[in-house]
């Protein structure tokens, strides 16, 4: 019996005060899909009394998630409360761990201070300026990609399109943009997943992260205000009280939105591209359809898997008794796959009806600051690949993130064909 098809089992026959949706094996395997899909069913708000992680709500159903994370005066965010994932230890000082804040993890009206501060990067203005770069870049890459012969996409493709990328949000030395995708993955990882061996080491490497932009951040400060995060840091009135940690938490936070979600989705898309070769087909046969076809990667994929807030008071929701201070987790993963709101949500569709209607971006106040950025990147990765080749070929399982927060990859073995 495949793992698949004992995850199907298991979800069959496990009782639902047993089910603990959040361990990484589950998410390493791709086998959370039977586990969510009979939650929404029978117990769509899911209380697990027990995980590495303590005791938490699960809100699996679609409309369930847009209530909580559009009621952030209920559901908070913010760090002297909890966190914004349901793994405390990798932002907060706790077990170890470095406290990374940011804005993703406060409410009004610090939130939206923050957020001000460096909103103006994604200004229609600077997409329009950055379609050339992205452009001449995506086709450079892959102009460089072998024939028919196995190549790692992630690394390859996805890795090296956003880490340019961002690097260019930043500023920073594009002789040494794969650091970016490496502190964003140390980020969002704990020790014993295979990146660190210890919390010492985790944060030995954020430190080093946090040395060499506070010289970024020095350099720019000296100078005239320039359209990139580090300046804007920088310049703005706002920011001028950071703390080394403010600085650190706000740097992961950018590296991370700007890194992580997008390679996510250029290697989702990849795969969906391989187990749907007829969607490709007609995308390439129809350009137009791109306009559907990058939101329902964005969809289809979900590169964050969750979010997470902390109940401020008593609440009775959909008929459970949530209490003051309980974890509250969003699946965005198992919303995406609600078949109450998207139709036949477990295929990929190219050409889907009301394909922007997904999760993947939030709702509310925290919703993806880099949403059209992302979509842009995807728009000519897609553009470009339809272009030069007829199928895409995934070579067998691709190894996925161990993690419940990033869906994502670390291998994903292809093959071109023109």
């Amino acid at each position: 019996m495949n793992a698949n098809t004992l995850d199907a089992e298991l979800a069959k026959s496990l009782p639902l005060e047993d089910f603990d949706v959040s361990q990484t094996e589950l998410f390493a395997r791709n086998g959370l899909h039977p586990y969510f899909e009979r939650l929404r069913r029978e117990d769509p708000v899911h209380y697990c009394k027990d995980s590495i992680y303590g005791p938490y709500w699960s809100i699996t159903k679609y409309r369930d998630i847009v209530d909580i994370d559009t009621n952030h005066k209920v559901f908070s965010s913010d760090v002297s409360v909890g966190a914004f994932v349901l793994d405390d230890t990798t932002l907060n000082a706790v077990d170890g761990a470095m406290y990374l804040p940011n804005f993703l993890g406060m409410d009004p009206p610090t939130h939206d201070v923050h957020r001000m501060a460096v909103s103006p990067i994604v200004a229609p203005q600077n997409l329009l300026r950055f379609e050339k770069l992205i452009r001449e870049r995506t086709s450079e890459v892959l102009d460089s990609l072998p024939i028919g012969e196995e190549f790692n996409w992630v690394d390859l493709v996805s890795i090296e399109l956003t880490t340019m990328m961002l690097a260019t949000l930043l500023a920073f030395p594009l002789e040494d943009r794969r650091k970016l995708t490496r502190w964003s993955d140390i980020v969002t990882t704990r020790p014993g997943y295979g990146l660190v061996d210890s919390w010492e080491q985790r944060e030995a490497e954020l430190l080093e992260c946090l040395a060499y932009f506070q010289r970024l951040y020095d350099e720019r400060k000296a100078l005239p205000p320039r359209p990139d995060l580090i300046s804007m840091l920088a310049h703005a009135p706002t920011m001028q009280d950071l703390t080394a940690t403010d600085f650190l938490g706000m740097l992961v936070l950018l590296i991370v939105g700007g890194n992580d979600t997008t390679r996510s989705s250029m290697s989702g898309g990849a795969l969906a591209c391989h187990l749907y070769p007829d969607e490709f087909t007609k995308v390439k046969n129809n350009p137009s359809l791109l306009a559907s076809m990058v939101p329902e990667i964005v969809r289809w994929q979900t590169p964050i898997a969750h979010m997470r807030r902390t109940a401020l008071e008593d609440v009775e929701f959909r008929g459970k008794q949530i209490r003051k201070g309980d974890k509250v987790v969003m699946w965005y993963l198992s919303g995406n796959r609600d078949d109450e709101v998207i139709d036949r949500p477990m295929d990929f569709i190219a050409d889907r009806p009301r394909a922007r209607q997904h999760l993947s971006f939030g709702f509310g106040i925290h919703r993806c600051l880099g949403n059209r950025l992302a979509e842009l990147q995807l728009k000519v990765l897609w553009e470009e690949a339809t272009k030069r080749y007829s199928r895409i070929e995934v070579v067998g399982e691709p190894t996925r993130v161990p993690s419940n927060l990033i869906n994502g990859f670390i291998d994903m073995q292809v093959r071109l064909h023109v």
